[in-house]
């Protein structure tokens, strides 16, 4: 292997054990990531899903069996998410659309990484029925339309709203990225497949590594803070990079 794919390995798995321990499967940081390495956009939103899938359901799976799956609060944001995510992964934007857009994702993910929402014990506010289906299908159009799951958007919303406490959050957040991101892969594959080179096929089995750490961690330990702030930083020059590119 080359240097640079060793790099991107590192820098992936890293990524996928940060995002995976707050219940994200990292989609936006893993194409901040392939922005920074120069993959071609094109590979950056199939591969990018691929990945968000197996994380998302391993740290899922941790918090399931941590006790903090609240299935009343999925449902309505995840049906109405669901087919839009189908059609945004049927969009194809051009290269200087999408890479503007993805650089107000990141920017959000940025903010979701460094404030640290408080976990006191007060009662949620109920849900409207409204409010989850629609912001559950724009966040899904969005996610399919740029291959992100939508969690970085729907969980500092929820927990804003007060709508779910910290760990309830991330729980109902990875499953909404898991049926997201294969909606949206469905879309793609609809229109004309998928694309990953041998390349980040290894890049997946390193975010699978990661994610698999990140979930233990996030659900059942703790999160790191200094590295947080580390992928913030990394985050914020790709996103400068998308921007001026």
């Amino acid at each position: 292997m080359e240097s640079s794919l060793y790099i991107l390995l590192f820098l992936l798995a890293i990524v996928a054990f940060l995002y995976s321990s707050v219940g994200h499967g990292g989609a936006s940081g893993y194409l901040a990531v392939m922005a920074l390495m120069g993959v071609a956009p094109a590979m950056m939103k199939s591969s990018a899903l691929v990945m968000n899938l197996a994380v998302s359901l391993f740290s899922f799976i941790g918090f399931y069996r941590a006790g903090h799956f609240k299935m009343n609060l999925f449902m309505p944001f995840a049906l109405a998410s669901i087919p839009m995510a189908y059609l945004g992964g049927t969009m194809t934007l051009p290269d200087s659309i999408y890479k503007k857009i993805l650089a107000v994702c990141i920017l959000i993910s940025i903010a979701r990484l460094l404030y640290q929402f408080r976990t006191e014990e007060t009662p949620n506010r109920p849900v409207p029925l409204w409010a989850a289906l629609v912001a559950g299908a724009s966040i899904g159009l969005l996610s399919g339309m740029i291959g992100i799951g939508g969690g970085i958007i729907l969980s500092p919303l929820m927990l804003l709203m007060r709508w779910a406490k910290l760990k309830e959050t991330a729980a109902v957040s990875a499953l909404f990225i898991f049926v997201n991101s294969l909606s949206g892969l469905y879309g793609q594959l609809s229109k004309g497949g998928i694309h990953l080179t041998p390349d980040l096929q290894w890049a997946v089995g390193a975010t699978i590594i990661g994610g698999l750490l990140g979930s233990y961690f996030g659900s059942q330990r703790f999160n790191i803070p200094t590295l947080r702030y580390l992928l913030a930083f990394g985050l914020t020059v790709a996103c400068f990079k998308l921007f001026l590119t």
